[in-house]
């Protein structure tokens, strides 16, 4: 039986204020290539179809013509799609009658009453599997856990349980193999600098691995934009984005994981995803004068590319020509690129590669742990510098984040 895993798409999404309807499109028609070439058996789709909870219709149509179109081509292919912390699990679960004529299965929430009901017998024409697809858990979902017990449970106890319990609703299902997915930030994980959203809850944002214990053949996750393991297993997987959303994310290998469940095992290789449109920084590294950065613009070659790239600079703080603007936009004349902006930077001596810039780029601030941003606002602060942020602090902060992901606000 052979599965493919794929995860984060961010249909919707407005990079800098450019639609990225085409090169979602490009991916998806590549894709659909994919699954009929490796004949795969199983899609898994593990979170963030969407960039936003409600996404524009041209991202939902964008979903429905991809399933529609795949199937026409690969007609017993199954799909399973869980939602992520950017869906919105009663959008997701909105069309889940419909998908299910296209052998789509939707999961946006888990009731810790009814942990069956992630849990999904899935049989196809080379193999059956078991899987349990459990979507982005919100500290709602696992109230009921709480009025179970003596002592109130974290976030990551009560994650632990909801695992628990939907493997072993699992195992009471006919022997076949098992597959797990989430949509979490496993310990250890190696998270984007400007992308991704911390999943902070009660100030815990990471996961132990040991919660899917080792019943699973396969563990296929989403949230973490770089394709990585977990836990040093081969089989415990992010599979990443499927283009970089962000420029901290333009080096990244973005790919899907095939995986191949079989009596003899499980083997597990990573299928790379061409670049269909360039993500460009400039300069690379350290930030060089102005007059050298307008030259690096004029002398880029962009004839051969399909698809307009991505172009943002990097401009140091400390260059002071007031007409900058004015001198990267005659720059630009005649450049076919989407631009995203200029980022002025303040770089510290003693950091030199651009991931380690400090920047001044209030955009970024989204994606910080709140509890980090916390932290550093202390140690940036000259009356604070030093200190330990209070745990009377840590604990409002904590509370106020609790009652955000409740309301689905984070």
């Amino acid at each position: 039986m052979k599965v493919l895993h794929t995860s984060d798409w961010h249909l919707g999404q407005q990079f800098y204020e450019h639609s990225r309807f085409d090169e979602h499109q490009a991916f998806l028609a590549w894709l659909t290539d994919t699954l009929v070439s490796e004949k795969i058996d199983l899609l898994l789709v593990a979170g963030d179809i969407y960039h936003t909870a409600t996404p524009p219709a041209s991202a939902e149509n964008q979903l429905y013509q991809f399933i529609k179109t795949t199937k026409q081509h690969c007609p017993d292919l199954h799909i399973v799609i869980i939602a992520g912390n950017h869906d919105s699990a009663n959008r997701i679960m909105a069309a889940k009658p419909l998908l299910a004529q296209f052998d789509t299965y939707v999961v946006g929430r888990f009731d810790s009453n009814a942990p069956h009901e992630v849990v999904l017998p899935i049989s196809t024409k080379n193999g059956d599997a078991n899987v349990v697809a459990m979507p982005f858990l919100r500290s709602s979902d696992l109230s009921s856990y709480n009025r179970q017990q003596e002592q109130p449970l974290s976030y990551n106890q009560a994650v632990a349980l909801a695992y628990k319990d939907a493997l072993q609703a699992a195992n009471e299902l006919p022997n076949a193999p098992l597959i797990a997915m989430g949509h979490l930030h496993a310990k250890g994980g190696d998270i984007s600098s400007d992308s991704e959203r911390n999943l902070v809850i009660g100030g815990e944002d990471a996961i132990s691995a040991s919660i899917f214990t080792d019943q699973p053949d396969y563990v296929a996750l989403g949230h973490l934009h770089k394709a990585q393991t977990v836990a040093k297993k081969e089989t415990i997987r992010y599979s990443g984005t499927p283009m970089p959303m962000s420029f901290s994310e333009r080096r990244y290998q973005h790919q899907v994981v095939l995986v191949e469940l079989s009596d003899s095992g499980t083997s597990v290789n990573p299928l790379y995803i061409p670049s269909f449109c360039k993500v460009m920084l400039l300069p690379e590294k350290d930030c060089v004068p102005l007059n050298e950065l307008c030259e690096l613009i004029k002398q880029l070659d962009l004839t051969d590319e399909d698809l307009a790239p991505y172009l943002r600079v990097k401009l140091s703080a400390h260059d002071t020509d007031t007409t900058f603007r004015e001198q990267i936009e005659q720059a630009l004349e005649g450049k076919q690129v989407k631009f995203c902006g200029i980022e002025r930077v303040r770089q510290q001596s003693s950091q030199q590669d651009d991931e380690q810039t400090l920047f001044e780029d209030v955009s970024q601030i989204e994606a910080l742990n709140p509890h980090s941003l916390l932290e550093q606002a202390f140690a940036n602060n000259k009356d604070m510098a030093g200190q330990a942020v209070p745990k009377e602090l840590e604990g409002i902060l904590s509370q106020v984040i609790d009652e955000l992901n409740a309301e689905d606000l984070l």
